[in-house]
């Protein structure tokens, strides 16, 4: 079933690139809308053009008062040498346990064919500043990219 439009987002504390625990509950404190973007794996083809896209949209995220953060599988480390090498402005955050996913429901069994490896499905949550869910997107083929302009108005309709 997984998280829904209408419902909470579940909390989570995950690490970051720097080895420092973030919180949803800390994001949600600034009061700001969230976009929760998950992403299957730091260098990969679509991953990196989905959030080098984002990052190029950062300052429209900016301007509505909006949040992002990235959330993959991968460990801190390869999360970390993915967001120096395309600069991203937004936290990556490393769910090496798997816990998120599975919280949110948003994870493939067996990627790519590999037997026990769970990879994040990519998907967005938009979470708005009480911690509501507002949008949801998440994909089956983690070769699509999530639907920009829709995940914008959706930001914009929170303004």
């Amino acid at each position: 079933m997984g998280v829904d439009v209408g419902q909470k987002a579940p909390d989570f504390r995950l690490v970051d690139t720097e080895l420092t625990w973030r919180s949803l509950a800390e994001f949600l404190a600034q009061g700001k809308p969230i976009l929760l973007a998950f992403f299957p794996g730091a260098f990969t083809g679509v991953c990196t053009k989905e959030l080098c896209t984002f990052r190029d949209s950062f300052g429209r995220l900016a301007e509505l008062n909006a949040h992002l953060v990235a959330i993959s599988v991968d460990g801190p480390f390869a999360n970390k040498a993915f967001a120096q090498e395309h600069n991203f402005p937004f936290p990556l955050l490393s769910d090496y346990n798997r816990e998120v996913v599975r919280l949110y429901e948003v994870y493939h069994e067996d990627f790519a064919g590999l037997p026990g490896y769970i990879a994040a499905k990519r998907s967005v949550f938009l979470i708005d500043g009480t911690g509501t869910v507002r949008y949801k997107w998440v994909s089956e083929d983690p070769r699509l990219e999530p639907p920009y302009d829709e995940v914008f108005r959706a930001v914009e309709s929170l303004r």
